[in-house]
């Protein structure tokens, strides 16, 4: 199969069953995406989801991070991955809203990436869920699942190879749902140890599937 037919059928695959692909962080405006963000860095959204409502609710603003001390906020985030810095982030992350951004989150990466806490990922899924801009954030999902399939060859070894791969090919008004559609294919379907090639809808343009299990027929979906 050329590239350019494996992106046409991952395009035509999850445009036709997954048309609504979002973030399953729960927020109610950028700047709380933004501290969702930060914070799910080599954590589950899951756990994110579990402390941001009480976050959310007694630091609703930047100015709040801003005015916060590290003891107040550290309790609020204690369950999460690397809680210590990530408390400094946002604490740095606020008074940066503040005092350069007139507080609010800024829409470009360029801009976002000089936020404490902020890398070039973080910094793509801001941009790519809060104003549709075509930039693909690469976790570690995107990066599995992306090689696997094909789309992007087994030598990009960085996630920044991965991205340009994925910009160049994918058109630019499905960039910021494809993001999602290979997020959400390797936290439920293509999982890293042990994918559910049993249950997967897209096994007949996928590499991976093509070099484990050979000549095996498995039929598409109907």
């Amino acid at each position: 199969m050329l590239k350019k037919e494996r992106y046409q059928a991952f395009i035509d695959h999850f445009a036709e069953n997954m048309p609504i692909a979002e973030t399953e962080l729960q927020y109610e405006d950028p700047f709380q995406l933004l501290v969702a963000v930060v914070l799910s860095a080599q954590c589950t959204d899951k756990r994110i989801n579990q402390v941001t409502p009480a976050l959310f609710r007694d630091f609703p603003t930047p100015a709040h991070l801003a005015a916060a001390h590290f003891d107040e906020l550290f309790p609020y985030i204690k369950t999460v991955s690397y809680p210590n810095n990530k408390t400094k982030h946002l604490l740095g992350l606020g008074k940066m809203l503040i005092e350069d951004f007139g507080g609010k989150v800024p829409e470009t990466v360029a801009e976002l990436v000089k936020l404490p806490g902020v890398g070039r990922k973080t910094a793509n899924v801001i941009t790519s869920v809060v104003w549709n801009q075509p930039n693909m954030a690469v976790d570690t999902h995107v990066f599995r699942v992306s090689r696997r399939l094909g789309l992007v060859p087994m030598t990009a070894k960085t996630p920044l190879e991965v991205e340009k791969q994925l910009i160049r090919h994918i058109p630019k008004q499905y960039i910021h749902k494809a993001h999602h559609w290979l997020i959400l294919h390797g936290r439920y379907t293509c999982l890293a140890r042990k994918p559910k090639c049993e249950e997967c809808k897209i096994t007949h343009f996928c590499r991976y599937f093509e070099k484990t299990h050979g000549n095996e027929v498995k039929p598409t979906e109907s």
